[in-house]
């Protein structure tokens, strides 16, 4: 029979005992004996659990108290100089890296390939020196035997790390000084009692220079004999490996290679072939590692049954097609979900089953009529469930037309429109939109839903932290403001809690940052919006001030990629229902009267696949969704949006294309570079907001750091396009950063509006 593994876990806890302990330790509450024992208790409930469910090969080092790309940079001694002497012993100094303190910015953060994951990108330089220190998985591998558990130890392979890091424009050249590192590490996880070690590279399902897969090649003859008797097994996912890619790796001849067959079903044969003649194991990725949605076995065992009749059962590995780390821990627990679709869903635990049911169907007498009867009754039935299919939306949905996409007038002439009906200031401020999500406000929603406040006395609570959030904007001196936010739980879950087609999780939290969880909407069928979702709250708090209120809108493909999305039709038909949803709101809040309308596509860039002959589809339509979205608004009516974590270099014209009057943008980690994309080689045409301040961080930006970057801005853009925020929105950020953090905001803009333009 084959073997059945898992790359990774969830790290969070079921109840999410890893956030609130990392929160406890920031705040002082608790000290680093509690918060590293509230880390050896999940770990241990990880093994257990994959245990307990007959998994053959456990992972581990795969936990983090914040991000597996900082452990690696942490155990590899990767400390950029800014930083000064940090002491590796100091969880305090390990946590200087990731939220930085007052006088040092924290490592830039970005997403994780195409997933919701954000990792802190490693800062590399010429005179970098790795001092390897092996305790993150030589630790947790003496833990796991105490409990009679056998693990593997997971590590980010040299060619990712190098690659995903920043600072040098040949990273590479670095992989000779950082694979006796490596070695070093794995040396000490053989001590340790590894037999075998799970090297994770990602990176070599992207696009790959031969120049760097040769160094790759180098890289890993050198760290196969480093690791003696320990098996080193490669694992890729998110992408296909191409077959001249397969065909080298096979001359490598690694213990096992780790294949994404979710995302990229085709590559099996090619590396059946590859791989043929070699010992080494394949692992088929064959339950989706990212996505929420019970497998169809048989497709499934199509693959599994391709692979064994090629190299033999002992030769196949049948697992996830990528880390748990991006699933809820446990569907059985979500008993408020609709009963029809709750028997769709599969988390961390029901996609162990399923890894067990598979491997059980795969054995020389089974049945499998009678092991994979449930899963096929409710793979159909999902299939042919109404609750899938709304006829009055694929009709609205297959009446469209090109003339639906675009905005009536250009920019130019909504420019001068715009500017007449708002009147603003040269450097106009304003906010991304949320505001600090205090306890109380947290506490008042927990209420509400227990029944212990009424619904009169929440509203009423509500548009108290409504009027203080107004009254603290016209006490700064914000040109644009926003109401903040406080009935939002969740900039996409707040949406979908009012829009067709979803379903709502009590427990369904994954990881998105250190201690920040999210979670994701269940969109299972088609998209509309019964009533209007915003309009009310906007009124209110534009009662409230004279100053321009925005009203603000999640975009279509935000609401698509942050939310666990139905497989069973194209991304792109379930983006442009969105839009039309989106559209409704956009039409409704211009009719009350709101003069700017912010329509978030935090998630754009993200959503770009990770082979380049991929990207032209996804752009084309993720753009004409937005587009759709806000294509009937007036010429006097402000549109906004926001993009986190974008590098825009390879999509400028795409962006161009969105038509939004004013884009904002994530820029102050990298100080401004994110503006050259918008000035090399395309002169991006409108406003544009770069954020001044990083709102990830709890450190306060001086006035004089805020005016540095709008200078650096200014020479990039020119000041009569620029607009004056923060990166992104404030809601996870507590009210003494934020207060002192805008003031100083408003007061850098207003001395660079008294300065020279040079």
């Amino acid at each position: 029979m084959p073997r059945s593994a898992v790359l990774g876990l969830p790290r969070i806890g079921p109840d999410r005992e890893l956030k609130f302990a990392l929160e406890g330790y920031w705040a002082g509450q608790i000290g680093v004996e509690e918060l590293e024992a509230t880390a050896r208790t999940l770990r241990a409930s990880n093994w257990k659990r994959a245990d307990a469910a007959g998994m053959d090969v456990i992972p581990c080092g795969d936990f983090s108290l914040y991000d597996h790309v900082l452990d690696t940079a942490w155990a590899l001694g990767a400390i950029p100089s800014r930083f000064g002497a940090l002491d590796r012993g100091s969880l305090a100094d390990y946590f200087v890296l990731a939220r930085g303190d007052a006088k040092r910015r924290p490592l830039e953060m970005t997403k994780w390939f195409d997933t919701n994951y954000h990792y802190l990108v490693p800062e590399l330089g010429p005179d970098t020196r790795f001092e390897p220190r092996a305790d993150h998985w030589t630790g947790p591998l003496r833990e796991a035997a105490e409990l009679g558990i056998q693990v593997r130890p997971v590590l980010l392979g040299p060619l990712s790390f190098l690659l995903l890091s920043k600072g040098l424009d040949r990273p590479l050249e670095l992989l000779g000084d950082l694979v006796p590192a490596y070695a070093d590490l794995l040396a000490a996880m053989r001590a340790a009692g590894a037999t075998e070690v799970q090297l994770d590279e990602p990176c070599l399902a992207l696009d790959r220079a031969p120049w760097e897969l040769a160094a790759f090649a180098k890289a890993w003859r050198s760290l196969t004999e480093a690791a003696g008797g320990a098996e080193l097994c490669l694992a890729t996912y998110f992408a296909e490996l191409d077959p001249d890619l397969l065909e080298r790796l096979a001359t490598l001849a690694p213990a096992e290679l780790h294949l994404d067959l979710v995302r990229a079903p085709g590559q099996l044969a090619p590396a059946l072939e590859a791989f043929a003649d070699t010992p080494t194991r394949l692992s088929l990725g064959v339950i989706d590692g990212r996505n929420v949605w019970i497998a169809d076995p048989d497709p499934a065992l199509d693959r599994i049954d391709a692979a064994v009749a090629a190299l033999g059962s002992k030769r196949v590995t049948i697992a996830p097609s990528c880390s748990l780390l991006h699933v809820p821990y446990e569907a059985a627990r979500e008993e408020a979900i609709d009963p029809e679709v709750r028997p769709w869903l599969a988390f961390c635990v029901e996609k162990l089953e399923e890894l067990r049911t598979l491997v059980a169907a795969t054995g020389p007498d089974a049945d499998r009529e009678q092991v994979l009867a449930d899963g096929r009754t409710i793979a159909s039935t999902r299939r042919t469930s109404s609750q899938t299919n709304d006829p009055a939306v694929r009709e609205r949905v297959g009446a469209l037309s090109v003339a639906d996409y675009d905005r009536p007038s250009p920019f130019e002439e909504r420019r001068a429109l715009q500017a007449e009906r708002l009147g603003l200031p040269e450097l106009p401020t304003t906010t991304i939109g949320s505001f600090p999500q205090t306890k109380a406000i947290r506490t008042a929603r927990r209420e509400l839903g227990e029944g212990k406040l009424d619904e009169s006395s929440y509203l009423e609570f509500i548009r108290s932290q409504v009027d203080e959030v107004v009254a603290f904007q016209e006490e700064i001196g914000l040109d644009v403001f926003v109401h903040g936010e406080a009935e939002r739980n969740d900039m996409v879950e707040y949406f979908g809690q009012q829009l067709a087609g979803f379903a709502f999780s009590a427990h369904g939290w994954v990881q998105s940052y250190g201690s920040r969880c999210v979670k994701p909407p269940i969109l299972f069928g088609d998209v509309s919006r019964p009533a209007a979702m915003t309009v009310d709250w906007w009124r209110y708090a534009q009662s409230r001030t004279a100053k321009p209120m925005k009203g603000m809108l999640t975009g279509p493909v935000t609401i698509l990629q942050w939310s666990f999305v139905r497989d069973d039709q194209p991304r792109s038909e379930t983006c442009t229902q969105i839009a039309l949803a989106i559209q409704d709101e956009v039409l409704d809040l211009e009719a009350a009267g709101a003069p700017i309308v912010q329509v978030d596509e935090a998630a754009l860039r993200e959503g770009l696949p990770l082979r380049a002959a991929d990207r032209d589809d996804y752009v084309r339509w993720a753009v004409d969704c937005f587009r759709l979205a806000i294509a009937p608004a007036r010429p006097d009516t402000q549109v906004h949006t926001h993009m986190c974590y974008s590098e825009f270099n390879e999509m400028i014209e795409h962006i161009i294309r969105l038509d939004a009057d004013v884009l904002s943008i994530e820029a102050s980690r990298s100080r401004m570079d994110v503006l050259d994309a918008f000035t090399d080689d395309v002169t991006y045409p409108n406003e544009i907001g770069p954020g001044v301040y990083d709102i990830h961080s709890p450190r306060v930006p001086s006035i004089e750091e805020i005016e540095g970057l709008l200078e650096l801005a200014e020479r990039r853009i020119g000041r009569d396009r620029l607009w004056v925020n923060p990166d992104c929105g404030l809601k996870t950020r507590a009210w003494k950063d934020v207060r002192p953090a805008l003031e100083n905001m408003v007061a850098a803009a207003e001395r660079r509006r008294a300065a020279v333009v040079v």
